[in-house]
């Protein structure tokens, strides 16, 4: 996606916001390609992964009323990107614009270019033409992504709760949803210290629009910005509002924002995907969680820990600590 900049603007102003706004959509891969299918992941990861929903506008999800549930608009990947025959995943249906993750009973945080809001009229839908459906997702081994979800599972955003999109400041967005969410669990945010160069990170998404994608062997590359952190995850467009993870704690450490190149022509053949070396190529950004966390309420894990060390029972737990309770018990709480 490209920002269109406004010509009052000096010529510095310009060339330093190109290669943000420029960047914003794509991601691409780093090494060899470490996206997984929901039923190839780990336990802890499928479990933070039913908090994760893919974003979809009004257009490409329909209610059908008969079968209380909502069709999906899709296509293949291949045949969305002209890629060649047997890159991976060309065969998938791709349908979502942006992805997110559920941060409260009726808050879900993602990226803010895929909200059309406030000073942000070029990039993605408004508030009332987007909704959020949990479980696209390839969930059996054979299996194929839904191609209808329950309308249980479908949610419209009511209102914009914080909303942010400049190079230097961030790029994220919380959203109220219309009802709360049953059956899915708040994701725990890291409320302490942020990562530093070299930590551990994966992400959990849909990039290019594809069903849900756990992509892992990541880490921070620079820590030293103020609103992000430079990674080499692999990512791609639709990944725009994934949360990015701590391999170690499992909370919730960023929203996965912009990066390099999707895809290259590779010949007569059609398009391939555009692959760095590990550590080459510009790197994917990620918004910290520490400019957002503040309008993200506390799961009942984080305030069942306060509660445990104003009353002594215990003399610390460390807020990550909740993020592997959630990702290992299926739960925030403390028995």
């Amino acid at each position: 996606m490209k920002k269109t900049i406004s010509a009052m603007l000096t010529i510095t102003i310009i060339s330093s916001l190109l290669p943000f706004f420029a960047n914003a959509g794509g991601k691409t891969l780093y090494g060899s390609d470490g996206r997984l299918d929901l039923f190839q992941a780990s336990a802890d990861m499928k479990t933070l992964a039913d908090s994760v929903v893919s974003l979809w506008d009004n257009s490409s999800i329909t209610l059908e009323a008969a079968s209380n549930s909502y069709k999906l608009k899709t296509i293949t990947l291949a045949a969305d990107q002209g890629l060649r025959p047997g890159e991976a995943f060309g065969s998938q249906p791709v349908g979502a614009f942006c992805s997110g993750s559920l941060v409260g009973e009726d808050i879900v945080m993602t990226a803010g270019h895929c909200v059309r809001f406030g000073a942000n009229t070029k990039h993605g839908f408004k508030c009332e033409d987007f909704k959020a459906a949990f479980g696209f997702a390839v969930a059996n081994s054979g299996g194929s992504a839904p191609e209808k979800i329950a309308e249980s599972e479908v949610y419209a955003c009511k209102s914009v709760i914080k909303h942010l999109f400049t190079a230097a400041d961030g790029d994220y967005a919380l959203i109220k949803l219309d009802r709360k969410v049953a059956g899915h669990k708040a994701l725990a945010v890291n409320r302490g210290a942020g990562l530093k160069k070299g930590d551990e990170i994966f992400v959990i998404g849909h990039p290019s629009g594809l069903p849900l994608k756990v992509a892992a062997g990541a880490t921070v590359r620079d820590a030293s910005k103020a609103a992000y952190y430079v990674t080499d995850l692999d990512t791609f467009e639709g990944n725009s509002g994934s949360p990015v993870f701590n391999a170690k704690t499992k909370a919730v450490e960023g929203i996965l924002v912009r990066g390099d190149k999707d895809f290259k022509p590779a010949g007569t053949g059609g398009n391939t995907y555009y692959v760095n070396p590990q550590n080459g190529g510009r790197g994917e950004d990620v918004t910290k969680i520490a400019l957002v966390r503040g309008g993200i309420p506390k799961t009942s894990g984080e305030k069942g820990a306060e509660d445990l060390i104003r009353n002594n029972t215990i003399k610390e737990v460390k807020l990550g600590d909740i993020g592997a309770l959630q990702a290992n018990a299926g739960s925030v709480g403390f028995n």
